[in-house]
């Protein structure tokens, strides 16, 4: 969407987007900024050479200067008092002041440029130094040594402390002027650095306007127009979605206002069609809340038949299988062998229908009689699973380990049932001549435990892993393994009713191995109802028989 174009009678400077604003204030305080920065660098620079010049010529001028001071007058008092004594001693201060003004002298010299005046001054202190000890200290000290002292004094007389006093003038004078030298440098080096300070403020002093003046356009041109901007989108936001929204403010604010505009005439329709969405939703979900409800009544009345019905084949069944064992009993060999095995047949069928009653039974109940969960220790289920398996696995030599298992919560009788059937299939579909070997492991995984049996029997294909927990699903027939085929579907109930999963794991290279998950801790709300239409009474009448 592109910005409304601005209305008419607006100045050109008003038309300046917000970021040619900033942009613009920007070069302008930078401009300024960067000549102040390079004539402070200017400054500063002069400001540092005064400084070393004050550090590295000046004050180690003094220093030489003083110091040539002294050792000239120690050569003079050295000459004098070899003249009075004689003693070769007494030249010592002379020989080392020689020395040491040779030094001072160099480095003075190398100290100061070529053109300095200052140059001429120590050269000029050096030649009347050498001519001093040429023409007065040289031939007292040659007169003292052939002549003895008093021709020493002889030519130390007031021409030659004249001439001595000249060359300390000299001496004074050239302190006198590097003082000076050092006066007008120090007074330059406070005039940069008051330059500087000056440089300083007043970049200071620009930045501090280009803050207020950024300040007062971020208030004009921002914050002001922002606020408006909330106010209108804060009564759209209460409700007011009709409200047409104004453009105000730079550029990029009215393009943003124009946008949100845009967004709240979409949201009306959206909102429009949202409450013919939402009225039809209503409708549905009632309809689908009878439906519910109806499926709900239905489950449990289908629930309630299966229970019903199982219970109630119990009785004409056991009439029948037990008149079947009566003929078989009392009239076996009587008639003839096809007799025989015709009530073989029957009882055979009979304890089979009888197995599948009990099973459906079974299945029916899980989750309709509970008793509520507690905390289930899963070692000591194992320890009943073990005891109860201890006959089939006596009978196919097999074994059954299993490492420390969790406590979780949930409803021990119905765990006790699930691993005893998935201990009982792994004894049962065992390999011929191979002993059966069981384990039971446990580990946490993603907040719940994950309980696993793995056997080394014949295995499952990977295109029947999930056909084997469909009830009354088998794989073989009963000839081969006994059973009814509803073991694995009660166990997969059992899992769902704990808000678990069970799966079979393909990946293994030997045996089964049957995965389930239960979780850490209880649900909630439990899948669970009480006993309905006399339950109770038909479990306890069942237990009776």
């Amino acid at each position: 969407m592109t910005a409304a174009p601005p209305p008419a009678g607006v100045s050109p400077a008003s038309r300046l987007t917000l970021r040619a604003r900033v942009t613009l204030l920007c070069v302008v305080v930078g401009g300024l900024l960067a000549a102040l920065a390079g004539g402070a660098a200017l400054v500063a620079r002069a400001n540092q050479s005064h400084i070393d010049t004050m550090l590295t010529k000046i004050g180690p001028l003094r220093t030489d200067a003083e110091s040539l001071l002294t050792v000239l007058v120690d050569q003079e008092t050295g000459v004098r008092g070899y003249a009075v004594s004689g003693d070769p001693a007494d030249l010592a201060p002379y020989r080392q002041g020689a020395v040491q003004e040779r030094q001072l002298i160099d480095h003075m010299l190398s100290l100061i440029a070529e053109d300095d005046p200052l140059r001429g001054q120590i050269e000029a202190i050096a030649d009347q130094a050498r001519q001093w000890r040429d023409l007065v200290a040289e031939p007292a000290i040659a007169a003292v040594e052939e002549d003895g002292t008093d021709a020493g004094q002889a030519l130390l007389g007031d021409a030659a402390r004249e001439r001595f006093d000249e060359l300390r003038a000299d001496v004074d004078q050239l302190q006198a002027d590097i003082l000076t030298v050092r006066d007008r440098v120090a007074a330059n080096a406070r005039s940069t650095s008051r330059t500087l300070a000056g440089l300083l403020a007043v970049a200071a002093a620009v930045v501090a306007l280009a803050g207020v003046v950024l300040l007062m356009s971020l208030n004009r041109l921002v914050i002001g127009p922002v606020t408006g901007l909330a106010a209108q989108v804060r009564q759209v936001a209460n409700g007011e979605y009709h409200r047409d929204i104004a453009n105000i403010g730079p550029p990029e604010l009215a393009a943003l206002a124009s946008d949100v505009d845009g967004m709240r005439r979409r949201i009306a329709a959206d909102l429009a069609e949202v409450r013919q969405a939402r009225e039809q939703v209503e409708r549905v979900n009632g309809q689908l809340q009878k439906q519910a409800e109806e499926l709900v009544r239905s489950n449990r009345d289908l629930e309630q038949f299966a229970y019903v019905a199982s219970h109630d084949l119990q009785e004409p069944l056991r009439k029948v299988a037990s008149f079947c064992q009566l003929l078989q009993r009392r009239y076996a060999g009587q008639l003839d062998a096809r007799a025989d095995q015709y009530i073989a047949f029957a009882v055979d069928g009979a304890q089979r229908m009888q197995r599948l009653i009990n099973d459906l039974l079974a299945f029916s109940r899980i989750g309709r009689m509970t008793s509520g969960f507690t905390d289930v220790d899963l070692n000591k289920v194992m320890t009943d699973v073990a005891g109860q398996t201890e006959a089939s696995r006596e009978y196919a030599g097999g074994e059954l380990t299993w490492s420390e298992l969790p406590v979780v919560p949930g409803e021990e009788p119905l765990l006790t049932n699930l691993l005893v059937n998935l201990v009982s299939n792994a004894f049962k579909f065992r390999q011929p001549q191979v002993p059966p070997r069981v384990e039971i492991s446990a580990r946490e995984l993603d907040g719940e435990w994950e309980i696993s049996c793995r056997d080394n029997g014949i295995g499952i294909e990977a295109e029947f892993a999930d056909k084997i927990f469909v009830i009354f699903q088998r794989l073989h027939s009963k000839d081969a393994y006994p059973g009814t085929g509803i073991g694995l579907a009660i166990g997969k109930k059992i899992v769902e009713y704990h808000g678990g999963r069970i799966w079979v794991d393909t990946q293994v290279d030997e045996g089964t191995a049957i995965r389930f998950t239960l979780p850490m801790t209880a649900r909630p709300d439990p899948v669970s109802a009480a006993p309905v239409d006399g339950d109770a009474e038909q479990a306890e009448k069942e237990a009776s028989v």
